[in-house]
């Protein structure tokens, strides 16, 4: 298991001022594809300028969060898609940490999440800890077990689209998981 089995998957819509600060955080996983709502050439041309080797989609109308995250799991050729936000940051390590974990879950999961400096998750005692569900700022997806329980539900356009994920996910047995060291 190393970086080359995990791509980065972005959605934008009029991202442009935030764009650039989430890929210069990403260090490590090289393959990346951004489809863009916004049919932004420009910024498709100043983002392929400064990372040439991103994959950018842009798509004629603003198909929502779930569609768009879904053709990206069909575009991607890797195991695994870490789902970002675009107005994410990864902070130090975030990318080891989720590697670590995919290995030490020995791939056995559908979705992996860091969690937010922002947010307060509580007192987690394990660094991986099982969840019921994540927020999609920032999540890894399983590709197999996505395609084999069912993808994004394409009629929620945007806003908890994660968490029907999630819900279907868990009610086929599904394991969904947080690593307390990774954070964003």
């Amino acid at each position: 298991m190393n970086y080359n089995q995990i791509t980065v998957g972005i959605v934008t819509f009029k991202s442009e001022n935030v764009i650039l600060n989430c890929l210069n955080s990403i260090k490590k996983i090289k393959n990346i594809i951004i489809f863009d709502n916004s049919h932004d050439k420009d910024l498709k041309k100043k983002i392929k300028k400064r990372f040439p080797k991103i994959k950018f989609f842009l798509s004629k109308k603003n198909l929502g969060f779930g569609v768009a995250h879904n053709r990206i799991i069909k575009k991607s050729k890797t195991p695994f898609i870490f789902i970002l936000s675009p107005d994410v940051t990864l902070k130090k390590n975030c990318e080891e940490n989720l590697l670590k974990s995919i290995k030490k879950l020995n791939a056995e999961f559908s979705v992996l999440a860091p969690i937010s400096q922002f947010k307060d998750y509580g007192s987690l005692t394990k660094d991986i800890t099982e969840t019921e569900g994540v927020q999609g700022f920032a999540m890894i997806i399983n590709k197999k077990k996505i395609l084999q329980n069912g993808m994004f539900d394409e009629n929620i356009f945007l806003y908890a689209e994660e968490l029907d994920l999630c819900k279907g996910l868990r009610l086929n047995n599904e394991k969904i998981y947080i690593n307390k060291k990774a954070k964003v």
